[in-house]
């Protein structure tokens, strides 16, 4: 795939003509598959990339965070958001800083040094951050395979597990504001359609209305994507499973990575071979379930993320002080023109 001779053709042309944009974006290179090197014929060819803020927006009034092209699923990152999420080790933009040379289509000399810091940037937060979305990732394998392969009434119960995961998080991320209870539990459905379904006794008061909306939308996002899964064009979505499971062992080598040697490694050559034979559906057994060997492989990365996490040398947050100053040189120059 020639992505230059893409970039330059007429549906690109935002790229050139938007005030934004332009000789403005520090980094644009390749995102999702092609980037990890586990493209096929079919796959969809995304950019991701970070452009200087515009005086107005560090000066003025404008606020910019990110444009979004959503025909070509191209995405250019406000340089003060991607430092925010880079801060928080985000695996979406970590990427960005980690492509082979070949792998970016425009490369100012700012975004040179945006690359050359990135370890000013790491932290132990990606134990977390990367976890977190393999988590994800891991739950969207658990939910579809015990939608297909379970009774309904141990497919309730696998759902209320996965409620109660959420609702636990919530707990620990609003410690100290809980002014009341909630009870999940499993009782004879009332609908008609379901042998048994998950009932909830709530009693809050004096709670904060967008915290309370914050439990309940997590609630409602687990049985939501539950019920999407179950409504499946199994050839379509066991490719989707079988993707999701190459991304869940791919983010756990990115995070090792990060933690053992304080690099950003978007581009799996060295790990390709599995990574392709996962998406191939060579770990997948005939009934829509994962073999024990991808079970195995998932449970090796795991330990080696624990034991990684335990050895780093990564401090617990990035330098802030570091940052900032990194951060003024670069929006000085988006004011002003000039380099310190």
């Amino acid at each position: 795939m020639d992505f230059n001779t893409l970039l330059q053709t007429k549906e690109y042309d935002f790229i050139r003509t938007s005030d934004r944009l332009g000789d403005r974006i520090m980094l644009l290179g390749v995102g999702g598959s092609y980037a990890y090197g586990t493209s096929h014929e079919g796959s969809d060819i995304d950019f991701r990339g970070v452009t200087l803020q515009l005086p107005s927006d560090l000066i003025g009034l404008t606020a910019f965070e990110q444009y979004e092209d959503e025909k070509t699923d191209t995405v250019i990152y406000g340089f003060n958001k991607l430092v925010k999420l880079l801060l928080e080790c985000n695996p979406n933009t970590c990427e960005i800083l980690g492509l082979d040379e070949d792998q970016y289509l425009i490369k100012s000399a700012l975004g040179q040094e945006l690359i050359d810091h990135s370890r000013m940037f790491l932290s132990k937060r990606a134990v977390k951050s990367f976890g977190g979305y393999a988590a994800a990732q891991l739950r969207r394998l658990q939910n579809a395979i015990a939608r297909d392969t379970l009774p309904q009434s141990d497919r309730e119960k696998h759902i209320l597990k996965s409620v109660m995961n959420a609702v636990d998080d919530f707990n620990r991320r609003y410690s100290g504001k809980n002014a009341g209870s909630i009870r999940l539990y499993i009782d004879r459905a009332e609908n008609p359609d379901l042998d048994t379904e998950i009932f909830v006794d709530a009693d809050y008061k004096h709670f904060p209305l967008r915290d309370y909306t914050d439990l309940w939308g997590t609630m409602r996002t687990v049985v939501r994507d539950y019920d999407k899964i179950g409504k499946r064009n199994k050839k379509k979505d066991d490719n989707h499973l079988n993707k999701h499971a190459m991304h869940l062992i791919r983010l756990f080598m990115m995070a090792i990575d990060i933690l053992e040697k304080g690099e950003i490694i978007t581009h799996r050559t060295r790990e390709l071979p599995v990574l392709l034979a996962i998406r191939r559906g060579e770990y997948m057994l005939s009934d829509g379930a994962f073999s024990p060997e991808f079970y195995e492989l998932l449970e090796e990365y795991e330990r080696r993320l624990d034991e990684a996490a335990g050895k780093t040398v990564l401090p617990d947050s990035p330098d802030m002080n570091d940052v900032e100053k990194f951060v003024e040189r670069i929006n000085r120059y988006a004011v002003t023109g000039e380099l310190l």
